[in-house]
This record gives structure tokens, C-alpha cells and sequence, in this order.
């Protein structure tokens, strides 16, 4: 499917109702298209919370931070970014190396609580749940525990978290419903593959769901789901079903970008070439998918963003302010149009500007 600018104009919404069977519809394209323009722009920083002296709250402070798996290129990144915004504001930042198992995940928060830390995080992904009597150890022991990029924002966080870092799942669910009903011209006829053990996927795809269902009462969805340890053997055979069952398919939204990779090969097989694709995470690989047109859209979020903000929730909470109910993440579309502002191959934070290092560094009283 080829991927043409969607730019909200005049033209746009006039030929809508020679496309569309109703203005009802028409109405609908014209909100979905001003979903789309509104996250087409390079962002701007805005705080999220009250400025505070953040060097002086945090002298003498230690923040001891578990990803789910260093594995992940995502959680290395996000980590590199958290490390920058410590240093930058100077206190003690370390990550616990692991690959993913529970067991160092314990032994994490035992250092942690060994060590004399003040905060222990759980991030990119870690639910708090699987680690509850380590982490409640850790809370009686005098740390605070705080998340890092798991919960949509809508989620409540677990009893014994102190502080967490949200995102807008929910706004990346709209996102994706609008880009797919506009480029199937208000005929989306959509499968939905997520992952029911990655705990923001309810609301994310419930938010798809939703949206669709609100521009196209009639149209037709479906949704997978996969295991994130059976995305390698389950996506690909999913999706063949779901091509047979339904020749009428015309969009496949993979809720979480790496899953792309194996819904390439299953389209390669059926021959459905005309059937379009769009994710979110901007992730590299992925972005380079979009450049080269095997994906048509990936909804990106700059992870050197995110780690400043997440770093924010955590001094906030060790200094008794108010946490922030969102991590502020900008959602950036990538499509044909602009991809290649995010690197030549694509890496994890070019094309999203760079105002949010001296906006958290003004927020943070470092500089003026």
C-alpha cells in the first residue's frame, strides 16, 4: 500500500463524501484526520509539574533502577537517558544489568535494600506485581519504589508503589484507530494483535476498539492476542488465519512495533500486498520498515524524553512533591512523508527535537 501525506485540508474533507457513504462518516474522516495533523508537528516541552530545586532535594539521594531485560534495545536506551538526566543533575544512578529472568529481578531489589538506596524503580515493562514482597521488603525498609513506562495513564498503580512515570497508551490507541480508518478511506476492516501479559495493553487496544467503533459503527474488527514469549512462533500464523478467514482484511495494527517483523512474512506468503500496517514505539528497526514501505506508519516517542521524565517522577517522589499524573510524552507520526528525520538508519530520539533537555533543565532550576 503506498502512503500518501495525510494533511488536513479543504480538499481532503470535500472529497471525503464522494468516498464515504454518508456525512456522518464525512464528519468522522474530518475528526480523524485532526487526530492525525495534531501529531504531525516537531514537539514542544511542557512541564508537567511545579518547577523545584532538584540538586539540592537530591544531594545525598541514590535511585537503583530494574528494567524488565537489558536485552531489549528499548529498555537500553530508556536506561542511557535516565543515567543522562542523574548526571546532569548529580546524584547516584545505577541500573541492574539482566536478561529478563525473575530471579535477578530479586536479587535487584535486594541489593537494592543491601546497598542503602533511597529509591528503587522498576522499568520498561517490569510489573511491580511480580516483584510484591520484594518491593513491599524494600518500601518497610525505608526506599521508595517508583514505575518507569508501564502504566497507561488511566491504570491505577500497585499499593505499595509510591510514584509512577505513566503513558498515553490510550492517546497511541486513538492514534492508530484515525491513521487506519483514513487510509482505508472509512472502510477499515482491521486486526488488532496485541499482547494480554503487557499490562497497558487493555486499555491500549480497548482505545483502538473504541475509536474505530466510534468512526465506523459498521466496519469490522478483530483482535489477537499473543503472548509477548510466543510472538515468534504466533503472530505469523495468526495473521495467516485471520487473511484466509477474512480476504476482505485491509489493516493490520500490531499494537507494539516489534511485532511487525513477524507480520511481514505472513503478508509476504498471502500475497496481500495491498493490506497496510502502522504501530507504535518508533522503534529503529521498525522506522526503517516505514522508510523502506514494508510499514506504512509507527507512532514514535522519544526515549531521550522519557528517561528525563521518568527521572523527574522519581525525584519527586523522593522529595514529597506531587507526581505528575503522565510522563508528557509527545506521540510524533512517522510515515514515507518524514521518516527519514529519524536518522539514516534510524535510531531511538532523532526527529523528535531536543527542547525538553533545556525544558527539564529550566524546570529543574539547573539554568534559567
Amino acid at each position: 500500500m503506498t502512503t500518501q501525506k495525510l494533511t488536513l485540508t479543504a480538499a481532503a474533507l470535500m472529497a471525503a463524501p464522494a468516498l464515504l457513504p454518508s456525512s456522518a462518516v464525512a464528519d468522522a474522516m474530518s475528526d480523524a484526520l485532526a487526530v492525525i495533523e495534531a501529531h504531525r508537528e516537531i514537539p514542544t516541552f511542557e512541564a508537567q509539574g511545579a518547577p523545584f530545586d532538584a540538586k539540592a532535594c537530591m544531594a545525598d539521594k541514590s535511585v537503583f533502577s530494574i528494567p524488565v531485560s537489558m536485552a531489549i534495545p528499548f529498555n537500553v536506551e530508556l536506561q542511557k537517558a535516565m543515567k543522562r538526566a542523574a548526571a546532569d543533575v548529580g546524584f547516584t544512578y545505577t541500573t541492574w544489568e539482566n536478561q529478563g529472568a525473575s530471579d535477578t529481578w530479586i536479587q535487584g531489589v535486594n541489593q537494592a535494600i543491601a546497598q542503602g538506596y533511597d529509591l528503587v524503580d522498576v522499568a520498561g515493562g517490569l510489573n511491580p506485581e511480580m516483584l510484591g514482597p520484594q518491593l513491599r521488603e524494600a518500601s518497610e525498609a525505608g526506599l521508595k519504589v517508583t514505575t518507569s513506562h508501564l502504566y497507561d495513564e488511566s491504570q491505577e498503580q500497585a499499593d505499595f508503589v509510591d510514584g509512577s512515570a505513566k503513558v498515553d497508551f490510550r492517546g497511541a490507541g486513538e492514534l492508530l484507530a484515525a491513521w487506519a480508518f483514513v487510509e482505508t478511506e472509512g472502510k477499515p476492516n482491521v486486526l488488532i494483535i496485541g499482547s494480554d501479559d503487557v499490562l497497558p495493553t487493555g486499555p491500549f487496544v480497548e482505545q483502538i476498539q473504541k475509536s474505530l467503533s466510534e468512526y465506523c459503527p459498521d466496519c469490522k474488527q478483530e483482535y489477537l492476542n499473543v503472548p509477548v514469549n510466543e510472538w515468534a512462533t504466533r503472530i505469523q500464523s495468526g495473521t495467516q488465519s485471520a487473511l484466509l478467514s477474512d480476504p476482505g482484511l485491509n489493516y493490520i495494527l500490531p499494537i507494539y512495533d516489534s511485532m511487525t517483523q513477524f507480520v511481514t512474512p505472513a503478508l509476504r506468503i498471502a500475497g496481500a500486498t495491498d493490506v497496510g500496517m502502522a504501530s507504535f514505539n518508533g522503534t529503529p528497526f521498525v522506522l526503517d520498515m516505514v522508510r523502506e514501505g514494508t510499514v506504512q506508519m509507527n507512532i514514535g516517542e522519544s526515549l531521550g524524553w522519557a528517561g528525563y521524565a521518568a527521572v523527574d517522577a522519581q525525584m519527586r517522589t523522593l522529595c514529597g512533591l506531587e507526581v505528575p499524573e503522565t510522563l508528557g510524552i509527545p506521540l510524533l507520526v512517522f510515515d514515507a512523508e518524514n521518516v527519514e528525520t529519524a536518522g539514516v538508519p534510524a535510531d531511538f530520539d532523532s526527529g523528535y527535537g531536543d527542547t525538553h533537555l533545556a525544558g527539564f533543565r529550566k524546570l529543574w532550576g539547573l539554568e534559567d
